[in-house]
């Protein structure tokens, strides 16, 4: 897969660890609310190859959801056609991350494998619908599934209805087949950018209502920026389209995340103004600065040190 997607998968899945929940809950049917602990695993995982002779990273993408029960997971991302050899790969990933963590009491070799899951960026006929491990041991035979998400089969009503964020970098790929056809026919693009304006206004919307953080949008809108750019390199029209949509999107965040900024600091100065007076109770300071009382009973604290 090519490292611009790889990075922008990545980057929101470390980034942005909430938009992990609801993917693990569509994938593996789990029901985590959304306030459970994530924590990616702090060490350096690598195999061994022995026809080579570095060594192969293992990517920083597994981590330990600490819900009812502390689950470990393990994602991948992948854009090419199915060969076999990822699910090869897969395997030698979760067996060296069972491993690494792996446990041993009076000679006996505890590991606990991954929950393990791919992204398919691009849908081929040869894409199945999940892997399966068969695992031939002297004690028996353990095989199990493991699931894949068809990320060009999620609609935008499906990507935003579920709380799918994490996909949206990605959901160019579900055009990529008409890119000739946007990029020589304008009213066609024209839908295309609409498209992507209704995205970008209900990114705005999820901020207002403080479901994601101004960083998560920005997080969002860039990454979506550099898959557009990645994938549409041949197409000018659409590069400068979409992509020059994301761009403005992207510095008119910034210059918005700016003035709020200041406003805030505005806000903290005429609370301190008040506070010096002493002559106001919290509330009153909180509601005609506008700023939450919990603020105010901080800056007040600051101000007594």
């Amino acid at each position: 897969m090519g490292n611009i997607y790889d990075g922008a998968f990545r980057t929101i899945l470390n980034d942005c660890r909430k938009m992990i929940i609801p993917v693990i809950n569509e994938i593996f049917k789990e029901d985590y609310t959304g306030d459970e602990m994530i924590k990616f695993h702090p060490n350096e995982h690598f195999i061994d190859k022995q026809d080579t002779e570095n060594k192969e990273r293992i990517s920083d993408t597994n981590f330990i959801i600490y819900g009812k029960k502390k689950k470990k997971y393990y994602l991948e991302c992948e854009s090419s056609l199915p060969d076999g050899r990822m699910t090869i790969r897969l395997f030698e990933y979760d067996a060296q991350i069972a491993l690494d963590e792996g446990e041993v009491t009076n000679e006996t070799l505890t590991v606990t494998f991954p929950n393990t899951a791919v992204l398919y960026l691009r849908n081929y006929k040869k894409t199945p619908d999940k892997m399966r491990y068969v695992i031939k041991t002297p004690g028996g035979t353990v095989e199990y599934d493991v699931p894949i998400m068809k990320v060009q089969e999620y609609t935008l009503e499906d990507i935003f209805s579920k709380g799918l964020l994490l996909l949206i970098p990605f959901y160019i790929f579900s055009h990529e087949k008409n890119f000739a056809v946007y990029n020589s026919n304008e009213q066609r693009l024209a839908e295309l950018k609409a498209e992507y304006q209704k995205i970008l206004e209900r990114l705005d919307k999820l901020e207002q209502e403080r479901i994601i953080g101004a960083f998560d949008k920005r997080t969002i809108i860039e990454l979506s920026g550099d898959v557009i750019r990645e994938i549409a390199q041949k197409y000018e029209n659409v590069q400068k389209g979409i992509g020059g949509m994301m761009s403005g999107a992207l510095l008119e965040t910034e210059a918005r995340t700016i003035l709020n900024r200041g406003k805030d600091e505005a806000k903290k100065e005429t609370a301190l103004r008040m506070l010096q007076d002493s002559e106001l109770s919290i509330d009153k300071i909180a509601k005609y600065s506008g700023l939450d009382i919990s603020e105010v009973e901080l800056l007040a604290g600051l101000q007594r040190v």
